[in-house]
């Protein structure tokens, strides 16, 4: 059974970074696109960021594009988000997820991590 561990989420100020790190374990990490999401209380779960199986494609959340970066080391199971130019309302709980599909769907996802807080102060 797969399993992901969300890790450097934090408190930062506005216009400041994170870097969120996911390690896999219990899945075969080079088969699975990997995808980044974010839900706040009472709203939906939401899309941020996909990395394909290979690395070699990556899709974002047009609101994030230019200032987070995806990407995965498929020899330490592991996929990152960095976060740069933070903004108050980025502030939520990020979840790694992974797919056997390239996506943004939710759905679609099959592994979920159990999230990492981030907290944007004006």
């Amino acid at each position: 059974q797969g399993q992901l561990v969300e890790s450097g989420g934090g408190l930062v100020q506005a216009g400041g970074s994170l870097r969120l790190s996911c390690v896999a374990s219990g899945l075969t990490f080079g088969s699975y696109s990997m995808g980044w999401f974010r839900q706040a209380p009472g709203k939906e779960r939401e899309f941020v960021a996909a990395i394909s199986w290979s690395g070699g494609g990556t899709y974002y959340l047009d609101s994030v594009k230019g200032r987070f970066t995806i990407s995965s080391v498929n020899a330490q199971n592991t996929v990152y988000l960095q976060m740069i130019s933070l903004k108050t309302e980025d502030t939520t709980v990020y979840f790694c997820a992974a797919s056997g599909s390239y996506c943004y769907k939710v759905r679609r996802y099959n592994f979920w991590g159990p999230g990492t807080q981030v907290t944007v102060s004006s």
